[in-house]
């Protein structure tokens, strides 16, 4: 049987230069690569984060919901970050000693979710 592995997941930007503000604000991500205005791609622990132009897109691409976990941060914290850099809390669940997982629009109204193992708000 094959392995399978999340390699990459990419959101289609209209605006390429504000989205990459707000994601390397928001969560700190640094950029891994860019290319001009077509494709930028964060690095992350074991996967990427990309946001794609139109045109690098798979035709008829349409939204996607990637789940970050954050270590090293409350979810606080982390929800002023992404607050201040002009993102919105859409919903917020407590899956006790599961963790904590919240739901988020970037500035284009993408749907992200941060996750984080520990109760800890």
């Amino acid at each position: 049987m094959a392995e399978v592995d999340v390699q990459t997941i990419y959101f289609v930007a209209k605006d390429m230069v504000r989205l990459e503000d707000f994601y390397a604000s928001a969560l700190g991500m640094p950029v891994q690569f860019r290319d001009e205005n077509k494709w930028t791609q964060f690095r992350l622990q074991r996967s990427a984060f990309a946001l794609s132009s139109a045109e690098e897109a798979a035709e008829g691409a349409v939204g996607a919901v990637p789940v970050f976990q954050v270590t090293g941060e409350t979810q606080d914290e982390v929800r002023q970050k992404i607050l201040s850099a002009g993102g919105r809390q859409l919903a917020q669940r407590d899956m006790g000693t599961h963790g904590i997982v919240t739901t988020y629009q970037d500035p284009e109204e993408n749907i992200f979710q941060v996750f984080s193992k520990s109760s800890t708000r």
